[in-house]
């Protein structure tokens, strides 16, 4: 699998010029590169990052629903119970991200790499995923409920306690997560592919679903 570019691999990282200034609601952002910035309780709300990169920031609280990240890299940047509900990530890659306690409901993500990242209690119901690709990553207590999920893996990637309620699954590669641990929502699998080992361990949970009882004559 390939690895995570570097700041000098990107196609613009020569037009990149420093942040200077405050984020603001439905401001354009261009060539900017955000280093070691922190931002607490920030409104980017409505924002648009175009081919722009992110080194060490953090993020603390705020809001920045409906921005959209065009082309945008992301390095060891940390949201941090931020609302980013309806947000759209479109050729996005982020390398070692924490997203915790993040509302990102109805967000829309295409073509997004995640590269060793670490999701903990995000909330991604009827979110859009579409050629997504989680890469050694951590997903505990993510909610994908209602979601669509299209071309999506999880190579490498840690599943714990993920909720697929009502999510609706096609050509999505489960087959290569280190572990996969689906707390809810069984039943969206029918669109997911899944090896024979996952098949063994899942057998129980898809004996509920179809309210099979499985008792042996000795038990």
């Amino acid at each position: 699998m390939p690895a995570p570019r570097e700041i000098d691999d990107l196609p613009y990282a020569e037009y990149l010029e420093p942040f200077d200034g405050r984020l603001e609601p439905e401001r354009r952002h261009d060539t900017v590169h955000f280093d070691g910035t922190g931002f607490e309780d920030a409104d980017c709300g409505g924002a648009v990052f175009t081919e722009c990169a992110f080194t060490s920031v953090d993020f603390t609280g705020g809001r920045g629903s409906r921005a959209r990240f065009n082309d945008v890299w992301l390095h060891t940047a940390r949201w941090v119970g931020t609302e980013l509900a309806e947000t759209e990530w479109l050729d996005t890659e982020t390398v070692s991200g924490v997203f915790a306690g993040v509302e990102m409901f109805g967000a829309r993500l295409r073509r997004a790499t995640f590269h060793n990242c670490k999701f903990d209690s995000v909330n991604l119901r009827t979110a859009a995923l579409r050629e997504v690709r989680f890469t050694d990553c951590l997903l505990r207590d993510v909610d994908f409920g209602e979601a669509a999920l299209t071309d999506v893996a999880f190579p490498g990637t840690v599943l714990e306690g993920v909720r697929l309620d009502r999510a609706r699954l096609d050509r999505v590669d489960l087959r290569d997560a280190a572990v996969l641990g689906i707390a809810s929502g069984h039943e969206a699998l029918r669109g997911a592919v899944i090896g024979s080992v996952q098949l063994l361990e899942l057998a129980p949970a898809f004996a509920r679903v179809l309210g099979v009882t499985v008792r042996d004559h000795d038990s």
